[in-house]
């Protein structure tokens, strides 16, 4: 008889025991009773009775998400393959429990869909130079549509845009063919402000003929510096119209 009363002490102690439940800051206790929603519960210390109640615990906490590598075909048929990283949090805890079977598997199904949606929608070009434009509306649409189902999305991150070597070699060409014609073209206007000084200059000696002598000694002198040549120049008739005159 003792055994009995004993082992059903026992089995109360442990009962009341199992009614308590502690919940971290970061968590919350979804609480349905006889199948229907109850509650939400937490942080802290909650109690919860047993056969009656289910708990669900839900982390609060930002999620990182790996996107699995994606092949995405851009706007001008370029095919390439992308990942990415979404950052997330569950903000409603019930909505994420009950408006969705699970939530993390729905969120990591909806951003590679949205990524290959988004990043099918632009050229090569911006997928390389305008990231963040495309992290800013893949976010968007992420959050708003994830908004009934309890989850902020925070952020989202491009990583990797992989090209093959065929297109990588052509867009190499590409960016070289585009220095060679920055560089004709710097030449070219290097060419057009030279003929515009050129032009100055050239009004300037025809005002004054003696500045066209000045210029001819200073070319001599500067010639002179190197002895190693012979140096023929042409003497101006200028210089020698005074001596004729005579």
């Amino acid at each position: 008889m003792n055994y009995f009363f004993l082992s059903l002490f026992l089995l109360v102690l442990a009962f009341l025991f199992s009614m308590f439940r502690i919940m971290r800051e970061y968590e919350r206790a979804v609480i349905f009773l006889l199948g229907r929603f109850y509650r939400v519960k937490g942080p802290g210390l909650i109690v919860v009775i047993p056969f009656i109640q289910q708990m669900v615990r839900v982390d609060l906490r930002t999620v990182v998400m790996d996107v699995p590598t994606q092949d995405v075909i851009s706007r001008d048929n370029v095919s390439v393959k992308v990942n990415a990283v979404v950052y997330y949090r569950v903000v409603d805890a019930q909505q994420a429990i009950i408006n969705v079977e699970n939530f993390r598997d729905a969120t990591s199904q909806l951003a590679q869909t949205t990524l290959r949606s988004v990043l099918g929608q632009h050229e090569l070009d911006e997928m390389l130079s305008a990231r963040d434009a495309l992290n800013v509306d893949i976010q968007q649409i992420l959050d708003k549509q994830t908004d009934n189902w309890g989850i902020k999305v925070s952020n989202v991150e491009i990583k990797h845009v992989d090209l093959d070597e065929q297109m990588v070699r052509a867009i190499a060409k590409q960016a070289e063919a585009e220095r060679v014609r920055r560089a004709k073209v710097i030449h070219a206007n290097g060419e057009m402000e030279a003929s515009e000084k050129l032009r100055e200059a050239a009004k300037v000696l025809a005002e004054e003929p003696s500045a066209l002598q000045l210029r001819y000694l200073q070319t001599l002198t500067e010639i002179a510096s190197d002895k190693t040549n012979t140096v023929v120049f042409p003497l101006p008739i200028d210089l020698v119209k005074p001596f004729t005159k005579q």
